[in-house]
């Protein structure tokens, strides 16, 4: 039984149910004063809150998404661990990107599209970084049509925060159907997204850093990712089409990735994004001891200390719910030309799903519109007008 089922859900809360009648039933046969039934007495409280404990952090985990199985909440999960056992080995297509299911997606409603883009399943391995995940690669309606035919498409990276899974991408946020919608409405060009968690080798949070003697996540993100992707779909190889966002934590690792990768990513979004590495039981050991490792880590030390990248980033916050609301402000008077900032600053909203659900429609489409738009082929969009605007 799955953990995120519903059949799981509804059986913990019939427990809790059962649990709490159990216990109106028992006690008056356990009212005495012997050991036995102080015993009893105990054991059926503490019976009741497990019960009613375990339906609850079931309920929350359905919610946020935070584990998305047994084994990812044990640590058991097999999705990230190192697969290929030859570093120095090159990656091929078939090695690099795997696609394991593909479907097309319904036209975006309200808009006058007649399809939709499509979605495919993939699991990706890094050759430099020796680790693998699998994630979703969104392609809009246009990389099929004829005029696109021979088109570099630009690239954006979602990411989820700690632990978070996937799916919630899809079902949560929604960003295909939002991605269907703006390419239809023309308020962003064609864009692939591939959506992803920042969580490659769970259930350590590794901050998206690459960690002395241990995971290499961000070489992963940097190097590995953009490399094999561009093995697999017709993506721009610069910088100019690449951009990435992420909520949490993965909008601290979309913003460190274009901060300190400028010629990977030329644009980020951070969704209640923070702006430096916590170390705690999750992370463990970030930094191998290494003082300067920390503070390159840290964004407003890098704003403030080395000269600032040529990319541009928007930051969201919230006046009242969000704790990171003076730390965005702090960083947004510190950034410097030929850094570029925008802001999306709610009046109030949680850090959770429904504020970034607010967050995204406008975050998105200022996302792609940084990135470089795909150049057709004017004589082959002549013949198929049609097709080119839907």
């Amino acid at each position: 039984m799955g953990l995120t089922s519903q059949t799981l859900l509804v059986l913990a809360i019939s427990l809790s149910a059962a649990a709490f009648g159990t216990a109106v039933w028992l006690w008056p046969y356990l009212s005495r004063t012997t050991w036995r039934s102080m015993l009893g007495r105990i054991g059926m409280l503490l019976g009741i809150q497990l019960a009613c404990l375990a339906a609850l952090a079931l309920a929350i985990n359905n919610y946020f998404g935070f584990y998305g199985s047994w084994g990812d909440l044990l640590g058991t999960d097999e999705d990230g661990t190192a697969i290929i056992a030859d570093g120095t080995a090159a990656v091929s297509h078939t090695n690099a990107v795997h696609i394991l299911d593909h479907q097309q997606l319904p036209a975006p409603d309200g808009t006058a599209a007649t399809t939709g883009g499509s979605l495919e399943t993939v699991e990706i391995r890094g050759a430099k970084s020796h680790l693998s995940t699998r994630a979703y690669v969104y392609l809009p309606p246009q990389y099929g049509q004829p005029q696109y035919a021979q088109v570099k498409f630009p690239l954006i990276i979602a990411l989820t925060g700690y632990p978070g899974t996937t799916e919630n991408l899809i079902t949560r946020l929604k960003y295909p159907e939002l991605a269907d919608a703006a390419i239809a409405r023309k308020e962003m060009p064609p864009t692939i997204l591939v959506l992803m968690r920042p969580t490659l080798a769970p259930p350590r949070d590794t901050e998206c850093i690459d960690i002395p003697g241990g995971p290499q996540v961000e070489s992963f993100f940097t190097q590995d990712l953009p490399t094999a992707l561009g093995t697999a779909y017709r993506v721009g190889d610069s910088a100019a089409y690449r951009g990435v966002i992420g909520d949490s934590t993965g909008g601290y690792c979309a913003l460190k990735f274009a901060m300190r990768h400028p010629g990977t990513y030329t644009a980020a979004v951070a969704l209640s994004g923070y702006y430096r590495a916590e170390v705690d039981a999750t992370t463990g050991d970030l930094f191998g001891g290494s003082k300067q490792l920390q503070r390159e880590n840290d964004l407003m030390w890098r704003l403030r200390n080395l000269p600032p990248p040529a990319v541009s980033v928007l930051v969201t916050t919230s006046r009242h719910g969000e704790s990171n609301y003076q730390a965005t402000q702090d960083f947004l008077a510190a950034a410097e030309p030929p850094m570029k900032t925008a802001s999306i600053i709610l009046p109030s909203g949680g850090h959770n799903f429904a504020t970034w659900s607010r967050e995204l429609p406008q975050a998105l489409p200022w996302l792609g519109r940084q990135l470089q738009a795909p150049r057709v082929n004017p004589v082959l969009a002549e013949a198929a007008p049609d097709a080119a605007t839907s």
